[in-house]
């Protein structure tokens, strides 16, 4: 069997705060293969974005601090590496879209620049060439008159043109890993599934595996190909993208399915929410964090923390149930 291009392996972050030390990953554990798609899927406040920060050791230190694990990238422990090994890394290897590409584009420098500074940096082609290359992937992202928008300034650009040139900065390298943190949350509900799909077959095509932060279950089921469900910090479900939608074996991830909207000839559209609110990080309950909205929570639940473990071929679960 071949190693996984990325092996996280029980790593835990946490941050300093007025009430303590708040672990916002705790103990995750998870595996991406070369060229996969896979979707980390969660509440706001789930642990998320934390987990994609850690990978890239982008966690502000202090407050914050990874704790414990290993993050083990094409052979290598990203948490061995110093911070100049790690900035090679940065945009080179893995790249990362975030969320708000208006925060992440610097506007007192036009958008071709900025898309051609790491194939400058990492890549060492001269400006001229690297400019070139970036008016390149500016078409290749789909945006028309790219030589007249490598030259514009990010306010130019709608919201959807700016997401297209973070994608193409993050495709400037080549990476082996993209991350893209909620990289439609900003757009229109029809701008979204373009940038989606333009993500999607840019990274097939430069066979780069793809780590995708998302709340939208419609997104993971269209786009995935392995799902891990994330509850305050921890992982409570993982399976193949078919599996879990097929049979979700969760409490909380059914609840996530059940409160997508769907549409059937002989129903009429009803979503069930999930009760109560996300838990307090810095005030975990004893057991199970999910039991107090749980509807299926046993005593048990109450005291005892379930550990993730095997329910069948590649799908694993932390839950005391059966079902």
């Amino acid at each position: 069997m071949a190693e996984p291009l990325l092996r996280i392996k029980d790593l835990s972050t946490r941050f300093r705060t007025e009430r303590g030390w708040l672990t916002a990953v705790d103990a995750v554990s998870f595996e991406v293969e070369a060229g996969e798609t896979l979707a980390i899927v969660g509440e706001s406040g789930s642990g998320k974005s934390v987990t994609a920060m850690s990978i890239l050791r982008l966690i502000p230190e202090p407050p914050g601090q990874i704790a414990q694990g290993e993050i083990v990238f094409d052979g290598q422990d990203l948490r061995k590496l110093s911070d100049r090994q790690m900035r090679k890394v940065r945009g080179n290897r893995i790249a990362m879209i975030f969320q708000e590409p208006m925060s992440s584009l610097n506007p007192a420098m036009t958008v071709g620049r900025q898309i051609a500074e790491p194939i400058n940096l990492h890549r060492g082609l001269r400006w001229r060439l690297a400019l070139e290359e970036a008016t390149e992937l500016i078409g290749r992202v789909r945006m028309p008159d790219a030589a007249t928008r490598a030259k514009a300034y990010p306010h130019q650009f709608s919201g959807g043109m700016r997401q297209r040139a973070m994608i193409a900065m993050a495709l400037a390298c080549e990476p082996q890993l993209i991350i893209a943190d909620e990289p439609t949350t900003a757009l229109d509900v029809t701008v979204q599934a373009q940038i989606l799909d333009l993500l999607q077959d840019l990274s097939k095509k430069a066979r780069s595996a793809l780590i995708l932060i998302t709340h939208d279950l419609g997104v993971v089921a269209r786009y995935a190909d392995r799902v891990v469900v994330m509850y305050a910090g921890r992982v409570v479900e993982s399976a193949p993208a078919r599996a879990l939608y097929a049979q979700p074996r969760h409490p909380y991830t059914r609840g996530l399915m059940a409160s997508v909207p769907r549409l059937d000839s002989d129903t009429t559209l009803r979503l069930v929410p999930i009760e109560g609110s996300p838990p307090d990080l810095a005030a975990l309950p004893a057991g199970c964090a999910f039991a107090p909205r749980c509807r299926q929570a046993m005593a048990r639940c109450h005291v005892e923390r379930p550990v993730l473990l095997a329910v069948g071929p590649h799908h694993s679960k932390a839950c005391f149930l059966d079902a």
